[in-house]
């Protein structure tokens, strides 16, 4: 019979302890945590400054009663909404009137790009034709040349419709679209071809041996992948739409048919009458729509501006 070797037991007192201080983070110092992420923090700040001052000097000029920027060094050094009262019960100045305009024409010009885009980025991306690759290099390379070099042009051929179609000719909002949707291409197209490329082009086999045709395909599946790029390309067309002037302050001669940007810079054009205030006052207001917009869209923003670079 044999017996079991001596067993050694520890007792609590006896059992090695482990140092719970020891398991916890060490305190960096402040250098180190400067070197690693502190200087990220410092960026952002300056950064965020340099892109808040000069909203906050527009806002604290819209306030100044005096109507002059010298007055406006000192940030709300006066507050008052006479500016606003001013801009939007001025005859001479309609302001409202300019609002619903910009309005209408953004809105119109944005979505009927976004559809041209849409397209014509399709077409690229899933359909195989002679002149594809030149076609997509060549939409992209006439948006290099600066609209205002076809100022004259385009003014003489409004001019030339507008004696056979007045409904589409100089100084009607329906003609300004029409030159801004000539544009519509581009950029945008070539931004949604990227997009495009990335959904599988399975699913369209799919649809297809299901019977479907391009139409049904683009307008029911495609349209609902690619919600991300219509939402930049809408908000993109949307803000360059509000703020152009080159174009519209050639097209629109009437008061009551101009655009915000070209009405809010006969406030300041002479130098020696010039109403900041109110024109702060105005180009304030005039942002709150571009802001909705933004902020509503905001969750598609990222994806569609990234998701287009990951494949070509």
């Amino acid at each position: 019979m044999s017996t079991a070797g001596p067993t050694t037991t520890h007792s609590a007192a006896t059992r090695p302890t482990t140092d719970v201080q020891s398991l916890g983070p060490r305190r960096r110092s402040f250098g180190a945590w400067f070197a690693d992420t502190g200087w990220r923090h410092l960026v952002a700040i300056v950064v965020s400054a340099f892109a808040l001052f000069p909203l906050l000097y527009v806002v604290s000029a819209s306030l100044n009663p005096r109507g002059t920027l010298t007055g406006s060094n000192q940030l709300f050094s006066a507050i008052g909404i006479d500016s606003y009262v001013r801009i939007l019960s001025d005859p001479q100045n309609p302001y409202g009137t300019w609002f619903l305009n910009t309005l209408l024409i953004a809105v119109v010009t944005g979505a009927v790009t976004v559809f041209i885009g849409a397209c014509a980025a399709y077409a690229f991306s899933r359909m195989r034709f002679a002149g594809r690759r030149v076609g997509l290099v060549t939409i992209v390379v006439v948006q290099m040349f600066p609209q205002l070099l076809a100022v004259v042009a385009i003014f003489l051929l409004m001019s030339t419709l507008g004696d056979w179609f007045p409904a589409i000719g100089l100084n009607t909002h329906t003609g300004l679209i029409l030159v801004y949707l000539g544009g519509a291409l581009g950029v945008n197209t070539y931004l949604m071809y990227g997009f495009f490329n990335t959904i599988p082009k399975e699913i369209d086999e799919a649809a297809r041996i299901d019977g479907a045709g391009h139409a049904r395909i683009f307008f029911t599946i495609i349209l609902r992948l690619v919600a991300p790029i219509l939402a930049v390309v809408g908000l993109l067309s949307f803000i360059g739409t509000v703020n152009e002037y080159v174009i519209a302050s050639v097209m629109l001669v009437d008061v009551e048919q101009q655009t915000l940007v070209v009405g809010l810079t006969k406030l300041v054009a002479n130098p020696r009458y010039a109403d900041w205030s109110a024109f702060s006052a105005g180009a304030v207001m005039a942002a709150i729509p571009v802001m909705i917009l933004f902020l509503f869209l905001q969750k598609y923003i990222v994806g569609g501006l990234t998701a287009g670079a990951t494949k070509g």
